[in-house]
């Protein structure tokens, strides 16, 4: 596929999971991807590797989503790299769990879980609009728990993506005259190290969905893809629930 060549994709968290499937599946469709990382240099040079293989530009910055400063650096220095900036995926995110009722609770965890999952998708949206090119594309991953939460313990994790969700909504408004879509896919179970399908749990899980099982990242990349490209020119503050029709 082509549909997106010519275009310059931003995946941050894009050296592993869900954010690294989102970027090999851009370059397959046509566009040099950059991809952030914060501590696993080893896997961004294999996923820039991958990208590279497929005949495309790719480079990878180390940056950390909870560093307001560090954001907004890696959305200007992939700029200057590719002198553009048409998608940007908002991948990177942490899960933290714990019931509010903990009096032992790591508050800083949970500080540093909004830092990463709120401010930093605002802080990179915000430094991305001024650059990012007209008809362009804005894609956060959510989660679906920011509509229903079944497990105890997921309220703070679940606030984060429930305000993705809600910039979403508002930033497809601020941003529709410029023809700039934004949307959010908000994922199921889907097998990543920090989620496998094999982990004792994920049986519950799975039998939670229509499908009855997992998804793969890839599934999660082709939605992004499809928002990513022409097919979706008309689709602008949507959330996109890709879960395997999860109870």
């Amino acid at each position: 596929m082509s549909d997106l060549l010519g275009k310059v994709a931003l995946v941050t968290g894009g050296s592993r999971g869900i954010g690294a499937a989102i970027a090999k599946r851009l370059a397959a469709d046509g566009a040099d991807v950059a991809i952030s990382y914060a501590s696993s240099p080893a896997k961004a040079a294999t996923v820039v590797a991958e990208i590279e293989s497929l005949g495309r530009r790719a480079f990878s910055v180390r940056a950390d989503q909870g560093h307001r400063g560090q954001v907004a650096g890696l959305i200007r220095q992939v700029h200057e790299y590719f002198g553009k900036l048409d998608i940007l995926v908002n991948s990177a995110a942490v899960f933290i769990t714990g019931p509010v009722d903990d009096a032992n609770a790591d508050l800083a965890s949970f500080d540093r879980q909004q830092a990463i999952n709120i401010d930093g998708v605002v802080t990179a949206v915000r430094t991305a609009v001024p650059l990012l090119s007209d008809g362009g594309r804005i894609i956060s991953i959510g989660s679906t728990v920011a509509e229903s939460t079944p497990f105890p313990g997921f309220g703070d994790y679940a606030a984060t993506k429930a305000a993705v969700a809600a910039y979403t909504r508002a930033w497809a408004r601020d941003l529709g005259a410029r023809r700039i879509t934004v949307n959010v896919v908000q994922p199921g179970p889907i097998n990543t190290d920090a989620n496998p399908e094999t982990s004792d749990f994920a049986p519950v899980v799975a039998k939670m969905t229509a499908l009855g099982r997992y998804g793969q990242p890839e599934e999660i990349a082709a939605a992004v893809a499809f928002l990513a490209g022409p097919d979706a020119n008309y689709v602008s503050g949507a959330t996109l629930n890709v879960d395997g029709g999860l109870a």
